[in-house]
């Protein structure tokens, strides 16, 4: 969002209005290593303001039961806590999907819409939305509540709440949640339905019905019965308060034995109430690869079941691991939405990397040298050419330095690198410096709404929160920038503790933070942010430049990297390679799969609750509704040309519309078609002569560094992923070119999935295959190992004695799933974890190969730890004894004093810190000092085909020790760096 905030072209999206409110705070200005923000609002500032006392009471919307700390804002259900607009009793339509809501004084309102509402042209400015349209309503008969209140949240679901004094009901509703679960006092259960239903099941406790085409079934608890009245059905709930609707994946040529059919396999789910969810997600640097479960806890409110019905995203089905969805679907306003059950779903996409800058590997000499050296030299004096001083545009010129940056240190023009690097340093320490009296270029955090605001505010970046993560991010990859040359600047007790307050603010990736809600803009569940604070629109949230907001993603991958913080670096990871893959699934729909037919776009440029839509909220032009989504060109955006083919069509789309090529941010779009078309966009760029205005963040220099490498590379290869973050591999005429960046002062080595290797010396970007090419001078930038990182055994002595756990053969009660084997807990490597079941009671068993005389043992917990458990030893693995005893785990690293011997150790969990299972990085047992001798290490051997190996077997292969994670027979083409679930690089 930004520009001028007009929704004149939307059609279907209600805007609410502003309602500005200047207060000032009480708290004087704090610092944070060598910078400060301020807690005194500025003078003439604005406060996010709403309904009533929000302003400064932004809990006035929620119930004593809501979790404490900040409030989220930024999500699908915003409107419903930060009321604004129209409606400050209740809420705009809740998109959750497959289902949307919208509270009333009676209860809760149902829609499911599976036809599209279609507005504009195939070739103008158009939208499409599956509107609110409300189908029944779900509440306690007699209820008039006056307002509806949020009892609670997670993840991704949230619970609103309605009393009127005698009658209370509460309702939990979240994405991907075809169930909705309801607890009410005061009277009975009622269903109130918009026109004639027709009931195709009524039998016991569980009613099943139609209206206009969709097919909802609603469970009682057990002894209840359904009585229908006209256009209502009710029940007593046989006087114990809970109950469950939900909305079956049906159409209307199912038949009443197909309904039945369903509703029947979701009896074992329909009481199981969803009482939590949580996202956890791991970066494995060595593969390459981001794995990310989505836990859901439930709480039997009768039987003893687990679990729920669950509906996917495209960009979740398509990654899916370890499930199999069902053959139903549901429409949604993003595509299919698949079905699974349980109480999780995981899946694997492939991390395939970023870099800080296309490599110079072809206008480093001769006349295109010459070409780029020019347009550099002509930034000399203004590198940043701010266009205005909020934090939005301030923002866009310190990205456009550091572009700048990047490329004059790539060809070693230090003059214009160090001016580009000065620009930076000097406008963000004064952001960061809030001196006494000073009223602009500052930050004031505002301990009511736990929120960082920068001061000129832009976009209703105050008012209303919106685009923290557009605004926030170009100041963090700029910064990422300057740490590479500059890393005093960024340490933590100078610069770097702001830097991290901007990033905790937009996206807070430490949930123990309570300053910030946790990943305040991104949206876990949908893949992508949402760009507006309260989301009070009749199309529901909305987020426009999606590209802006991976500009973010790829600024914390880039600073992570920069300063050695890895748990920031694969934050930005998981952001990104989840967000990347949204975008290509929402706003470019990559598979045709995901708009509706009749729409005649391929692209969107704002992603709605409701539907998506070709238009902007700043202008009608093409050439900016289209480029909106790829701005600002950097090493962050390249998973843009992940599908070269969708690149062109979308490219061909706008000059089919725009009635020829572009005129308005020509620079943006070649280089967004050099990801699809190098050389056409390279021949656009010559054929102009530089004779056009550049895109307000732009500089010719970039745009044209980026067209001519690209040309030269060719399209990116997604199929390979590399050992090292900053890492990219290119394709032409069939020859790859492999690409890493060392921001370090020591040679890096880096290894690609398909077994090519290179060694990147320090401060060096660098090529190698089809093209090679090494140039640049930061090497200021932090060490950053594989997170976790591995740790190093401890050498023998009378605090530690001898480790005697790793590396040997392991064993468990369950594995939650083949990616997480015992064997894992004592690789040595805390980038793995075994982890269980989600149930009590679980064991995790090592065997240390001869009677070992014990001293202590190490747990180190990921998320979900054990609180309760015993340690137990056995000379046989046949008779126990009890060890140690823990009974108050709270996570972290347990030390556990061991006495006495035993060749196999036990660690048995009676009881769990989480809704999860048990899930340690590492179990290390070691021996008593002096007398301990560490057993044989697994003998290490060639990788053969053909050969039978057991867990914990080390093999070598093209130089790398592998251990192997699973036993099996080894075929051709499982060779370990091609079968990662089985082996695990040492």
């Amino acid at each position: 969002m930004r520009l001028a905030r007009s929704a004149a072209a939307l059609v279907v999206a209600v805007s609410s209005g502003i309602l500005a409110v200047s207060l000032t705070g009480s708290a004087d200005a704090a610092t944070i290593g060598a910078g400060s923000y301020t807690e005194t609002l500025p003078a003439g500032a604005r406060l996010p303001s709403g309904c009533g006392s929000v302003s400064t009471n932004p809990r006035e919307n929620v119930t004593a039961n809501a979790p404490a700390g900040a409030v989220p804002t930024n999500d699908w259900w915003s409107s419903l806590l930060f009321k604004k607009g129209d409606d400050c009793a209740f809420s705009q339509p809740l998109y959750a999907h497959p289902l949307a809501y919208r509270p009333v004084s009676s209860g809760l309102g149902f829609s499911y819409e599976q036809t599209p509402a279609i507005s504009g042209s195939a070739t103008g400015l158009g939208e499409y939305h599956y509107p609110y349209a409300q189908k029944l309503v779900v509440g306690v008969a007699g209820l008039n509540a006056p307002k509806a209140l949020v009892d609670g949240w997670t993840d991704w679901t949230v619970t609103p709440s309605w009393s009127d004094g005698t009658r209370t009901l509460k309702a939990t509703i979240g994405h991907g949640l075809p169930l909705t679960y309801f607890q009410a006092t005061g009277g009975d259960a009622l269903i109130s339905v918009t026109g004639p239903p027709t009931a195709w099941s009524n039998s016991g406790n569980r009613l099943g019905f139609s209206i206009a085409g969709q097919d909802y079934v609603a469970w009682g608890p057990a002894g209840s019965t359904w009585t229908a009245s006209g256009n209502t059905f009710r029940s007593t709930l046989a006087g114990k308060g809970y109950f469950t609707v939900g909305v079956l994946p049906t159409t209307t040529a199912d038949t009443t034995a197909g309904k039945i059919a369903i509703a029947d396999s979701w009896n074992a789910y329909a009481h199981n109430h969803v009482t939590g969810t949580r996202v956890t997600y791991g970066y494995n640097q060595a593969s390459g690869t981001v794995d990310t479960t989505y836990g859901f806890t439930t709480t039997a409110r009768e039987g003893s079941g687990s679990g729920t019905v669950i509906a996917l995203y495209p960009h979740q089905w398509r990654y899916l691991t370890g499930s199999t969805p069902a053959t139903q679907t549901y429409v949604s306003p993003r595509g299919r939405m698949k079905i699974v059950t349980g109480t999780q779903f995981r899946t694997t996409m492939k991390y395939t990397g970023v870099l800080p800058e296309i490599p110079a590997v072809a206008d480093s000499s001769g006349a295109d040298l010459t070409t780029v050296t020019n347009y550099l030299n002509a930034e000399l004096n203004n590198p940043a050419d701010f266009r205005g001083d909020d934090t939005y545009w301030t923002g866009k010129g310190l990205g456009r330095a550091a572009r700048i940056a990047e490329i004059a240190d790539q060809l070693n023009l230090t003059g214009v690198r160090d001016a580009a690097l000065t620009v930076i340093k000097t406008r963000i320490t004064d952001w960061f410096t809030a001196s006494p009296g000073k009223a602009a270029r500052l930050f004031y955090y505002d301990r009511n709404w736990g929120t960082l605001i920068g001061y000129p505010a832009s976009y209703a970046s105050d008012e209303d929160l919106n685009d923290h993560h557009f605004h926030y991010g170009y100041f963090v990859a700029a910064a990422a920038t300057l740490a590479k040359f500059d890393p005093n600047w960024a340490a933590t007790g100078q610069y770097g503790g702001m830097v991290d307050l901007l990033i905790r603010d937009a996206n807070n990736y430490d949930r123990g933070d309570t300053r910030f809600p946790y990943l305040r803009d991104f949206d876990i569940y949908a893949g992508h942010d949402w760009a507006s604070g309260h989301g009070a629109f009749g199309a529901g949230n909305n987020q426009e430049s999606s590209s802006e907001g991976q500009n973010f993603s790829n600024a914390l991958i880039q600073w992570g990297q920069a300063t050695g913080n890895s748990t920031v670096r694969d934050a930005g990871i998981w952001l990104h390679t989840t967000q990347a893959a949204a975008i290509n699934e929402y706003w470019f729909d990559v598979t045709g799969e995901n708009f509706p037919s009749q729409w005649g776009h391929n692209y969107a440029a704002i992603v709605w609750g409701s539907g998506g839509a070709y238009a902007t909220w700043f202008s009608g032009e093409h050439a900016l509704v289209v480029g909106i989504n790829m701005l600002p060109m950097t090493g962050g955006q390249l998973y843009l040309g992940d599908h070269p083919e969708s690149v062109r069509n979308t490219y061909a789309e706008l000059v089919r519309n725009n009635g020829g090529e572009p005129q308005q941010w020509r620079d943006m779009h070649w280089q967004f078609l050099a990801l699809g078309d190098g050389d056409a966009a390279l021949s656009k760029f010559r054929a102009s002569g530089g004779n056009y205005t550049s895109e307000e963040g732009e500089s010719k220099a970039h745009t044209f560094h980026w067209i001519r490498n690209l040309a030269a590379l060719g399209t990116i290869d997604k199929t390979v992923t590399a050992s090292h973050p900053l890492a990219k591999v290119f394709t032409k005429n069939g020859v790859k070119t492999y690409v890493a960046s060392n921001i370090t002062d020591s040679t890096l080595n880096v290894t690609f999935s398909d077994g090519r290797t290179m060694s990147v010396a320090a401060g060096k970007t660098a090529t190698v295959g089809g093209l090679t090419w090494s140039g640049g001078n930061a090497n200021g930038g932090g060490v950053v190992s594989p997170s976790p990182s591995t740790p190093t055994s401890p050498s023998p002595s009378c605090t530690t004695g001898t480790l005697l756990s790793q590396g040997r053969p392991a064993t468990a009660s369950s594995t939650e799933s083949a990616d997480f084997p015992a064997a894992n807990a004592v690789d040595g490597n805390t980038a793995t974890r075994w982890s269980s079941a989600f149930a009590d009671p679980q064991w995790l068993q090592v065997d240390l190969g001869t009677v070992q005389s014990l001293s202590r043992a190490e747990l180190v917990w990921e998320a979900a730890f054990g609180s309760a458990y015993t340690i137990q030893t056995s000379a046989d693995g046949n008779t126990w004894a009890t060890a140690a005893t823990v009974t108050n785990g709270d996570g972290g690293t347990d030390a556990v004093t061991l006495s006495g011997s035993g060749r196999h150790i036990r660690v048995n969990g009676t009881s769990r810190g989480t809704p999860y299972g048990y899930s340690p990085f590492e179990l290390r047992v070691y021996g008593s000092c002096g007398t301990t001798t560490s057993p044989t290490t697994p003998a290490t051997t060639t990788w053969a085909a053909n050969t039978a190996y057991p867990v914990g077997a080390v093999v070598t292969y093209n130089g790398t020790r592998y251990q192997c994670r699973q036993a099996h027979t080894s075929l051709t083409g499982w060779e370990p760096p091609n079968a990662q679930s089985l082996w695990l690089a040492l």
